[in-house]
């Protein structure tokens, strides 16, 4: 529910805004509005869970996703459809972390655990497809209400759920507090990254506020990482990010985040501005892409991970959603569907099926059940803000290499265009398969050999960590 809704808004933009008749200028704060407040209450929506109990936390959530989403399908302005949708981020800053700690703390089986976090990795990879297909197929047939109003019923679904199946744990010790600076700093911080990223995506970088809101990210953080060395509650212990495994686990989330994010925003543009496809269509075009992501995260999360150790499950899958990207740039307006987009598309859901349930299970492992929901939340923030910093960079690079095409081939008929739309979504494309490739170098390098111990004590129980063994280590 909560990754579909990063894309299934998309769609529906333009029939929302001709309902409700904002500007083009405006129709942004639709999707910033979202990942503004989600992205930036994460860390405090993980620490809510582990202060409040992840039951509790985890209805909470659904409850009020399902409100914000409901008042978002019934608005008849665009302030309210703006104020509903960061009220969405808000409680889906609660509703993400906590689904993760309670997938991290239920299941302890190795065997259990295993297929938990295939699926888990799955959804988490395959959400913003699935919300380009759904968006399509609710907004041809139905309305685009009916983007935000399908959250109802899955948040129905899951609430019962929860009551049924979800157990709320004793807690053993006394109740931790909240590290009220901390919050408010890394708050600030990622409030501030995630809307420089997102304004330099429509101003370009060489606005004011943009490179003034990424400056004050980096202080704030820098404050926030100097808080946590001293705090007596710390929001995020600084052991959990830098235990070496972990720490290779969020950057290949935040990469394969800022990769993903390229992939369904320009074949998203490929699919219906060049091959002239529905919304339908383009959404159904993804769905082999979903099927290789499920299927691949089954296989590297139940068989190859307890065999391999993420160090080369997480490496492999960076290469070959890489080679998928390098495909992806050959595409021009004669390609099929059949013939050149389809193969690229499927490699790259091996890649990302490869990449996320290893790296998400990895970054959760051998937490203290205290912080669970902090280090969920680190997993959420590093998707968030990979994405951010994915659909700014890459969108600046494609507007530039579309300007210079169009200026090398004056005059700008429709054609020159055309072929400039091509070229650059080609730019968008070779600059993801490098970010792949820096991945796969990155994983490869900073993850543990398998089987290798770790010196970092922050296991569940006070147990040591086998690094590099995510499926065996309890």
């Amino acid at each position: 529910m909560v990754v579909l809704d990063a894309t299934v808004v998309n769609i529906a933009l333009p029939a929302a805004q001709a309902d409700l008749q904002f500007s083009n200028g405006d129709r942004q704060w639709i999707i910033t509005a979202y990942s503004l407040a989600f992205g930036s209450l994460l860390l405090l929506g993980g620490r809510l869970s582990d202060l409040i109990g992840r039951k509790r936390a985890f209805i909470i959530g659904l409850i009020g996703f399902a409100l914000a989403s409901a008042l978002g399908g019934m608005a008849g302005s665009f302030g309210m459809l703006v104020f509903a949708r960061a009220l969405q981020g808000a409680f889906g800053a609660l509703l993400a972390p906590t689904a993760l700690a309670v997938l991290t703390t239920t299941f302890t089986d190795p065997k259990e655990r295993g297929r938990a976090f295939g699926v888990f990795g799955a959804i988490a990879g395959a959400g913003g497809a699935i919300g380009l297909l759904l968006g399509g197929i609710l907004t041809e047939d139905l309305s685009w209400r009916w983007n935000l109003y399908i959250n109802d019923v899955i948040a129905v679904v899951a609430i019962v759920g929860a009551i049924f199946f979800v157990h709320t744990v004793a807690r053993t010790g006394p109740r931790p507090k909240l590290d009220v600076p901390g919050t408010l700093l890394v708050s600030g911080a990622l409030f501030a990254l995630v809307y420089g990223f997102s304004h330099a995506e429509t101003d370009g970088w060489g606005a004011p506020l943009t490179w003034g809101m990424l400056a004050a990210s980096g202080v704030l953080l820098v404050a926030f990482v100097l808080w946590q060395r001293r705090a007596s509650h710390p929001l995020l212990p600084l052991r959990i990010v830098l235990d070496r495994n972990r720490a290779a686990a969020y950057s290949s989330i935040l990469i394969a985040g800022a990769g993903m994010f390229g992939i369904f925003l320009f074949v998203t543009y490929y699919l219906e501005t060049t091959l002239g496809y529905s919304p339908i269509q383009t959404g159904l075009s993804f769905l082999p892409m979903i099927i290789m992501l499920v299927l691949s995260a089954q296989l590297s999360t139940n068989i190859f991970l307890p065999r391999f150790g993420p160090k080369v499950m997480v490496p492999i899958g960076m290469l070959l959603a890489m080679s998928g990207m390098v495909l992806l740039t050959q595409l021009d307006a004669a390609s099929r569907y059949a013939v050149s987009v389809l193969p690229p598309l499927m490699l790259l859901g091996l890649g990302m099926g490869s990449i996320m349930p290893p790296s998400i299970q990895t970054a959760t492992l051998g937490v203290d059940r205290e912080f669970a929901g902090v280090a969920s939340a680190m997993v959420n923030t590093s998707q968030q803000v990979g994405g951010s910093i994915g659909t700014a960079l890459l969108n600046t690079l494609a507007a530039t290499a579309a300007t210079d095409f169009v200026t090398a081939h004056a005059p700008a008929t429709p054609q020159v265009l055309a072929d400039a739309a091509i070229h650059s979504y080609a730019t968008a494309y070779a600059w993801g398969a490098g970010a792949f490739a820096l991945g796969a170098v990155v994983a490869a390098v900073t993850f543990r050999r398998k089987g290798r111990p770790s010196t970092n004590r922050t296991g569940v129980d006070g147990a040591v960590e086998a690094a590099g063994e995510p499926v065996l280590a309890h």
